[in-house]
């Protein structure tokens, strides 16, 4: 017997606390901190440089990515998770799913975009909800979605992307409504939940990270098109430029980390 199941059988508990109640605190923790930083002052929708930059780094970068590493870690170990199941693949896999989601999210702009034929308010709204889209990714999607999957694993497939769907949508729309709560005014949790249901949908389905992100930073776009103010999103902005690089960067470092380290885990060769 394995010393995850003997500590499982000791403790029937751990599992549980492992798979749903940290990492139920974990976004708990990174909700109150986006609500403060950001939805309380209306962040997002009147982006200046400082507030953006503290929120990227403090609410974005720490509580919404490295705090999820560091408890999906301990599943890497007791093989809850891997990293096919959390959404870092390869290289040549992340650029073929992160061209085609491209693709298809230009085309929509193309046709649908918000801000008509102002495309770097388009882009500028994109990279300004980058951040937030990341870590809610990495939140709902890596941490307590493939940890409420793990722990449901023996019901079956369809229960586990069953539940693995619903809780993270409902996770993500209460996440969008805590960093923008002039989204109510859109129409309640509706907009919130569909886009959670189908990022939920694709991140289990293609199991890619940064494609997801693109995913629901775009969704984010069209379904807040009313909460934005056009003419703070005109012309450049270095700050939000910035914190989106900031972003991506931490989410490059980890995808580094996490290959070196939990790519493969060595198994000891028995006599």
């Amino acid at each position: 017997m394995s010393t995850s199941s003997s500590d499982t059988a000791l403790n029937p508990w751990s599992s549980a606390l492992r798979l749903l109640v940290i990492p139920f605190l974990v976004y708990l923790a990174w909700l109150l901190e986006i609500f403060l930083l950001a939805g309380n002052n209306h962040l997002l929708e009147h982006p200046e440089p400082v507030g953006i930059a503290f929120y990227t780094v403090v609410g974005c970068i720490i509580t919404g990515m490295v705090i999820p590493i560091i408890c999906i870690r301990k599943a890497f170990i007791t093989g809850a998770v891997n990293m096919f199941q959390i959404g870092f693949r390869t290289v040549r896999r992340t650029i073929l799913a992160c061209s085609f989601t491209g693709a298809v999210s230009f085309g929509m702009i193309i046709f649908f975009n918000p801000f008509g034929t102002d495309r770097l308010a388009f882009a500028n709204a994109f990279l300004l909800l980058l951040p937030t889209a990341a870590a809610s990714v990495m939140v709902c999607w890596v941490l307590v979605g493939t940890h409420v999957q793990a722990f449901v694993r023996t019901g079956g497939a369809v229960l586990s992307i069953t539940s693995g769907v619903v809780i993270t949508s409902l996770l993500f729309a209460s996440a969008t409504l805590a960093v923008s709560p002039s989204a109510r005014q859109e129409g309640p949790l509706f907009w919130p939940v569909c886009i959670g249901i189908g990022a939920a949908l694709f991140f289990f389905a293609v199991r890619d990270i940064y494609a997801t992100v693109i995913v629901v930073a775009g969704s984010g776009v069209f379904a807040g098109k009313g909460t934005f103010d056009p003419v703070s999103l005109s012309g450049i902005h270095p700050g939000i430029y910035l914190s989106s690089l900031l972003a991506i960067a931490a989410l490059l470092a980890l995808h580094i980390y996490l290959s070196r380290n939990f790519a493969t885990i060595p198994v000891p060769a028995r006599d």
